[in-house]
């Protein structure tokens, strides 16, 4: 069979599943199954799908994916993130637009604690969004806000997203994890000065309001009280990746034992946190093994169907720098992320994509924090990113999707131009892995 016909029946016949509204899980092993019989001869080809499903998923590093979500789920069901909350809005004052800024700032904090952006988004979105609707601000300016602090966790490590990519690329995942550090800090800084400066400019966007004055001495001792034990478990981890005294498995188990003894600390580890954290960390890790299983071996047909070779030699073959061939990826990756979950992305794109980086000598680390921060846009972009449907379902009933539609993009061109920054200066990726 011509490798254009295999293509056309593989990636046609997935993205066909994928309008069904097939889960994804199931739309990669129909694909895998028609794909064993043309290319792998049948029973035989069987046997080998079983043996490709089972080897993906039995790689040690994913228990990484499994602890950082247990560590957020615990901090996020016990209730102990409000406040920590509580205690750095009185450290805000009155900096226009400050609960924005406060969604930013503990969207960053969230992004050092848990693996999970869904989780995040709907943590400050039922947290800031009533207190946000009370004192006025505008619908556009808040929503907005809660949506990009909450996409901030698929950058800033521990993330669940660039453990799964790394280990699907196959490069460290612990230096694309310490990779996002700068990025991450970065576009929070950029949301920071877009939100205060708009405000200052527009100020009944985010009409100003009496705080009650905090004694200096309260917030000290709240914030020594409550917030350095956090950055404790944050230290933990990012700190035993950064000085490599702990491969990102251990580091994520370390993480989560501290998060349940800072939580039973606090008297806060209750039966039903438990159970909850548990519960919903297995549901997340199940959903993303199953999708693993089959995507590993799609990558795996598409490479014996010859697919992938005739594309990296014609590829290899333009007279074009790499930076257009990379620019030409991420416009793809990002005109996926409108319609498409970002897991799946991966899987479609990574067996056609990685063959090219490779041949023409591009820094997978790099490659990968930029294709990171493109997906994690696909979370804000219209109109099916997934943090989009989490906030509108936590906001006010009158909330139209047009209005989330419109909230989010100023943040999407803010990320936009952070993968232009990276782009132009990759050390801002590449320094602190590489220390």
């Amino acid at each position: 069979m011509e490798w254009w016909l295999a293509l056309a029946i593989i990636m046609g016949g997935l993205m066909l599943l994928f309008a069904t509204g097939l889960p994804l899980a199931f739309c990669f092993m129909v694909v895998n199954v028609v794909g064993v019989i043309l290319f792998w001869g049948g029973l035989p080809g069987l046997n080998q799908l079983a043996l490709d499903a089972f080897s993906s998923i039995t790689n040690f590093v994913l228990l990484t994916v499994v602890m950082f979500t247990l560590m957020g789920e615990v901090i996020f069901v016990s209730g102990f993130f409000v406040k920590i909350l509580d205690i750095l809005d009185k450290w805000l004052g009155r900096v226009p637009g400050r609960l924005g800024v406060l969604a930013v700032g503990g969207g960053t904090l969230l992004g050092a604690l848990s693996g999970s952006s869904i989780g995040s988004a709907a943590v400050l979105g039922s947290t800031l969004l009533p207190e946000m609707e009370r004192r006025g601000y505008d619908r556009r300016l808040s929503l907005g806000t809660v949506m990009s602090a909450g996409g901030l966790d698929a950058i800033i490590p521990p993330s669940g997203l660039a453990v799964i990519l790394a280990t699907l690329a196959e490069i460290s995942v612990g230096k694309l994890l310490i990779a996002g550090i700068l990025p991450g800090l970065l576009m929070a800084a950029l949301y920071v000065i877009y939100i205060v400066g708009r405000c200052k400019l527009q100020p009944e966007l985010a009409p100003s309001y009496a705080v009650a004055p905090t004694p200096l001495s309260r917030k000290i001792v709240e914030t020594i009280r409550y917030v350095l034990p956090l950055g404790f478990v944050i230290l933990v981890v990012t700190g035993a990746l950064f000085f490599g005294v702990a491969s990102p498995t251990e580091a994520s188990a370390m993480g989560a034992l501290s998060a349940l003894i800072l939580i039973a600390a606090y008297g806060k580890l209750n039966w039903r946190a438990l159970k909850g954290s548990v519960n919903a960390t297995v549901r997340i890790a199940v959903m993303i093994f199953m999708i693993l299983m089959g995507a590993t071996a799609f990558s795996h047909i598409l490479s014996y169907s010859g697919a992938t070779k005739v594309i990296v030699q014609f590829v290899a073959g333009l007279e074009l720098s790499p930076i257009i061939i990379l620019l030409a990826m991420q416009l793809l990756i990002f005109i996926m992320g409108c319609f498409m979950e970002q897991v799946s992305i991966m899987m479609v794109t990574f067996p056609l994509f990685l063959p090219v980086v490779s041949t023409l000598g591009i820094d997978p680390i790099w490659f990968g924090l930029i294709v990171l921060i493109n997906i994690e846009t696909g979370l804000l972009t219209p109109p099916f990113g997934l943090l989009l449907f989490v906030v509108k379902g936590i906001a006010p009933p009158d909330v139209k999707m047009g209005d989330v539609y419109r909230a989010v993009t100023p943040y999407v061109i803010i990320n936009c131009i952070v993968m232009a920054i990276i782009i132009l200066a990759p050390p801002i990726a590449t320094w602190l892995p590489g220390r």
